[in-house]
């Protein structure tokens, strides 16, 4: 009886909280949440318009894009690597869309093919890194050229017009949500549970902490690697068809920028580029920051030049964050 407090909450219970309260706020996913709550706040202040229904879910359709490409990035970033060919496999997978819808193929078989095509990319971005040996950043470089190219030459530049039912994927609701950001929900659900909950995902942390050490306790290095580049290579797919779904066109500039969202809102998510560290609920919040700072800028009538220039800054912030910390954990 001496152990109860006037809430009827025992002495234990208390402290039990306190530690769990204490060990949420250490996280980076906590910190990142938090700086979305604050931003949130503060946009409201300063636009009215931002905390109406339409437009939360509008914010929420923005960036559920980055969000889908955000978990295979951080999988593959917490493998030690990175992927700079997002954006252009996003403009190709969707003029390869367009193009299969064109010719007379159904729905389904487009969503099929264009998965299998990105899949496909993703894999030779894996053989370069893992079987020539050719550094990530170089070699997912050169593919956002060849990408971006390859998208240029079937159309001439000329943008290709899209009609078909697999537009719902970009414009379609489910009631008053977007689909594409139910997309979003399910892809982090189970990416998450990849990641904590199998075998693979408990690997591709290994390989990221130590690459050496997971090769010698018999992890297949090279084989998780070709997989989280395969698995971004699908993603990309995904979100082609959804970015296509969503103009109801297929443009082989779009995409264009997107790998450095992408970037940002994994290392703002809490990931590493030294690799080892990362959470999925993480880069889901980082890519959320992102849309809403974007859709602030865009009620407050900021220009889009000072939005890019915004970015940049994130990104620089960010990263300089992600190493003060490596350097204070490593002295």
């Amino acid at each position: 009886m001496n152990d109860r407090i006037e809430n009827g909450v025992t002495k234990g219970e208390k402290n039990r909280a306190l530690i769990f309260l204490k060990a949420l706020a250490t996280r980076k996913e906590f910190s990142v949440f938090a700086a979305l709550v604050l931003l949130c706040v503060v946009v409201s202040f300063l636009s009215p318009y931002f905390l109406t229904v339409k437009n939360i879910f509008n914010v929420f359709r923005q960036f559920s894009i980055i969000g889908i490409l955000a978990v295979g990035e951080a999988l593959i970033i917490i493998t030690g690597g990175i992927d700079l060919s997002v954006g252009s496999l996003v403009g190709l997978s969707g003029i390869m869309a367009g193009v299969f819808v064109n010719n007379g193929a159904s729905p389904v078989a487009v969503f099929f093919l264009v998965i299998a095509c990105g899949c496909a990319f993703g894999s030779v971005n894996g053989l370069l890194v893992t079987r020539i040996g050719i550094n990530p950043f170089i070699a997912t470089l050169g593919m956002l050229s060849i990408a971006r190219g390859s998208a240029l030459l079937i159309t001439g530049g000329l943008p290709v017009s899209v009609e078909s039912a697999i537009n719902f994927f970009g414009d379609g609701y489910v009631g008053p949500v977007p689909f594409s950001a139910i997309i979003m929900l399910i892809v982090a659900v189970l990416g998450q549970v990849f990641a904590t909950r199998t075998l693979p995902g408990r690997n591709v942390f290994a390989i990221g902490n130590n690459e050496r050490a997971a090769k010698l306790s018999g992890i297949r290095v090279e084989r998780m690697k070709m997989m989280v580049f395969m698995i971004m290579g699908g993603l990309c797919a995904l979100c082609g068809i959804i970015l296509t779904g969503t103009l109801s066109s297929a443009e082989a500039t779009a995409g264009t920028g997107y790998e450095l969202d992408v970037v940002a809102a994994v290392v703002m998510g809490g990931a590493s580029l030294s690799g080892g560290i990362g959470s999925i609920p993480g880069v889901i919040f980082g890519a959320a920051l992102m849309g809403v700072l974007r859709n602030g800028f865009v009620l407050m009538g900021v220009s889009a030049y000072w939005q890019i220039v915004a970015i940049g800054v994130v990104i620089i912030a960010a990263v300089s964050l992600d190493s003060l910390s490596t350097k204070r954990k490593g002295s």
